[in-house]
């Protein structure tokens, strides 16, 4: 797999994950206390006709203040690789050699680094068990916590609640010939 298509793969999941080896990064830590955050392992493999899977996986640290969030993307052994910083004014990656890009807003950002749209909009709400305002066909359990949606071409499964929301993510999309499959484990708060 080239560099850049790795780098590719890895950004996409600024969001998000399932290897048992993985470690993840440690919290974000900030001023606000009653901000949100959960902490855990990705996993995201791109599919094509006639190529070989590829498959990326670490970890991930999330922080949300309300106005702003912060993402961490580590390596297997929770090494801080990229942080991703979305304010309502823009959304900017910074890579551990210090090299940035900017853009408008979080989907905008990984369009622009990955070449392809992702669920940065949605993933705010659905780490928390909420529903998103592009969502459809919303499956909910008989606790009436979200258990599946369809959003933005994302089909999105939920499970293994806990007080915060769900530890278990599970998004899928197929555009064309592609298909996407993004899992995250929550390990902690």
């Amino acid at each position: 797999m080239s560099q850049r298509l790795f780098m590719r793969v890895w950004v996409v999941v600024s969001l998000l994950a399932f290897l048992a080896a993985c470690a993840s990064p440690p919290a974000i830590q900030g001023a606000d206390r009653s901000a949100f955050s959960r902490t855990g392992r990705f996993a995201v493999t791109v599919t094509e006709p006639g190529t070989a899977p590829q498959a990326v996986q670490g970890g991930f640290a999330w922080r949300d203040s309300g106005q702003t969030q912060q993402l961490d993307l580590a390596n297997p052994m929770g090494s801080v690789l990229a942080r991703v910083e979305i304010s309502p004014a823009r959304a900017v990656l910074i890579r551990s050699d210090g090299s940035r890009e900017v853009a408008p807003d979080a989907d905008a950002l990984l369009a622009q680094v990955v070449g392809t749209d992702m669920p940065i909009r949605g993933l705010k709400q659905w780490l928390q068990g909420e529903v998103d305002a592009a969502a459809t066909h919303v499956t909910r359990g008989e606790n009436g916590r979200t258990t599946a949606l369809v959003s933005n071409g994302w089909a999105v499964r939920l499970s293994r609640y806990d007080t915060k929301g769900p530890r278990m993510l599970v998004l899928e999309r197929r555009h064309d010939a592609q298909q996407v499959r993004v899992r995250l484990v929550v390990d902690g708060a």
